[in-house]
């Protein structure tokens, strides 16, 4: 069989309004400016958003961005690129984003979920010098927020087709993907991420944050000890399952035995 694959990044960039921005919009309530967004993992060069290196328009007809119901016309639909919904708002909520690829793909659409991030980045899980979990950081002041800068909120993502048509196959080759540099030229910080928690001092250093190889084999070799664990912990309750299933035969004897 054949496979490939083409890998994405979803999520969204947000900044505080300023109060002359605040004074002039129609929601006086509103807090910040945000983007969400699926777009190509590789970074434009000298590019000033995460990711979008490469064009997803060939292989993707639209992307349905479904926000909160308080939105006026909450599920957006966008039919070419840049795939992204620019909008303002006050709190943090999920949105549904639904990948429809193009007619001749023959595939069924891709639903993912975002949580929008507005808030700076903190530690809010233990880490190994901590004795304790950390209690839930306060929401900094717009005033403090806007001089850490943009918050990013981004994830890495591989769409993957196996056994395409031929006609979708010979799109897609038709449109390599751009490699991921294997380091940022740049020196830009690399995305944070709740399962890295050494990447937060990097993402709050501020800039925009750049995807790479070595980050894409980190994430891959986390993944594979967090699948080694799970397979151990299986193996551990399968044995108890086991142990228990034996002392209820040997209890249901005994009984029997007994009567």
């Amino acid at each position: 069989g054949v496979t490939i694959h083409r890998p994405i990044i979803y999520g969204n960039t947000a900044t505080v309004l300023t109060p002359a921005e605040r004074e002039t919009s129609v929601y006086q309530d509103h807090t910040h400016r945000w983007t969400v967004a699926v777009r190509s993992a590789p970074s434009a060069p000298d590019s000033d958003i995460v990711g979008g290196a490469d064009d997803l328009g060939y292989f993707i007809k639209r992307v349905t961005f479904k926000l909160h119901d308080t939105y006026p016309n909450p599920t957006r639909n966008i039919d070419k690129p840049p795939f992204e919904v620019s909008e303002t708002g006050w709190g943090e909520f999920e949105i549904q984003i639904r990948i429809t690829y193009v007619a001749e793909s023959g595939e069924k659409a891709t639903t993912l979920y975002h949580h929008l991030k507005l808030h700076p980045w903190s530690i809010t899980f233990p880490l190994s010098s901590a004795p304790a979990v950390p209690a839930e950081p306060e929401i900094p002041s717009p005033e403090n927020a806007a001089k850490l800068g943009p918050v990013h909120s981004w994830q890495y993502d591989e769409i993957v087709f196996t056994d395409p048509f031929q006609n979708f196959l010979t799109l897609l080759t038709a449109h390599p993907p751009t490699p991921l540099p294997k380091t940022s030229a740049n020196k830009k910080p690399i995305p944070f991420h709740s399962s890295n928690p050494a990447s937060l001092e990097a993402s709050l250093k501020g800039g925009v944050p750049e995807f790479t190889s070595a980050m894409e084999k980190d994430e891959a070799d986390r993944m594979e000890e967090a699948k080694g664990k799970i397979i151990k912990e299986q193996e551990k309750w399968r044995n108890i399952l086991v142990e228990r299933e034996k002392e209820l035969e040997r209890l249901q004897k005994l009984l029997s035995s007994k009567e």
